[in-house]
């Protein structure tokens, strides 16, 4: 999904909103939110991930720094052709939109995350490097989503080799979490089946952002963009993208 800014709409300023589905997802994770930015006159980029939305065996054919370069290719046609940019993302989603922020936050004007995942307390996460080379995948974390009848169409299988890549990436990622200094709005659920606490804790610690604000949402899980909050996401994100990109912001 690709929209161009309406200017009319948000004060005369173009303001540009990168949104970005999580692993093992594809954007209809995120359409609906995507969609509501562009009705409230965002330009919106929503980047297909490499190896995600064909089948699983193709996410063990790339890696972290394959996403990374995706996110940065939809950050740069933002940035060249807006006001000001704010990114937003799910899952490991919200993790590509915080290591834009900890790189380019001189690009953004602020970050919005739901569920964002930098860490975990499962101990199988260490035997990684060494099971991808004897199982190709696991059971699958598609679909954590209380509200009955929602489907993210993710993959039924968590490809192994894409996972170690993406764990060795949110290690590098917590290391660099202090460099992040622009607005960031963390929502997280209070019962969540695939992010633990644990990213929760690395957030709060590790930030050196001043406008940083965690709020939990109480009537969904990890899907949240597609469960029972997503009106509340919607409209608080529109608010702080509203805020941080303002004229007097700069």
């Amino acid at each position: 999904m690709s929209t161009a800014a309406q200017p009319e709409l948000t004060g005369g300023r173009r303001i540009g909103v990168l949104v970005q589905h999580g692993f093992t997802g594809n954007p209809c994770s995120m359409r609906p939110w995507a969609e509501d930015l562009a009705a409230r006159g965002y330009a919106v980029e929503m980047p297909l991930l490499p190896g995600h939305g064909t089948r699983w065996q193709d996410l063990n054919k790339v890696t972290w720094a394959d996403w990374v370069a995706t996110v940065e290719g939809a950050l740069d046609k933002l940035s060249a052709e807006n006001d000001a940019v704010v990114a937003v993302g799910l899952s490991m989603g919200g993790a590509l939109c915080l290591r834009l922020a900890a790189d380019h936050g001189e690009d953004l004007a602020g970050v919005v995350v739901v569920n964002a995942a930098v860490d975990t307390l499962r101990k199988d996460v260490k035997l990684l490097p060494v099971l991808k080379h004897l199982v190709p995948g696991m059971p699958g974390i598609a679909n954590d989503i209380k509200k009955p009848g929602a489907d993210e169409h993710g993959y039924p299988t968590t490809p192994l080799k894409a996972a170690a890549s993406m764990f060795a990436g949110y290690a590098e990622l917590r290391r660099d979490l202090p460099k992040i200094t622009i607005p960031v709005l963390f929502f997280r659920s209070a019962e969540d089946h695939v992010v633990d606490i644990s990213s929760s804790r690395a957030i709060n610690a590790g930030l050196s952002s001043k406008d940083f604000e965690e709020r939990v949402l109480e009537d969904s899980y990890h899907v949240a963009t597609l469960d029972n909050d997503a009106p509340r996401i919607f409209a608080e994100s529109a608010e702080f993208i509203e805020r941080v990109t303002s004229a007097e912001r700069g």
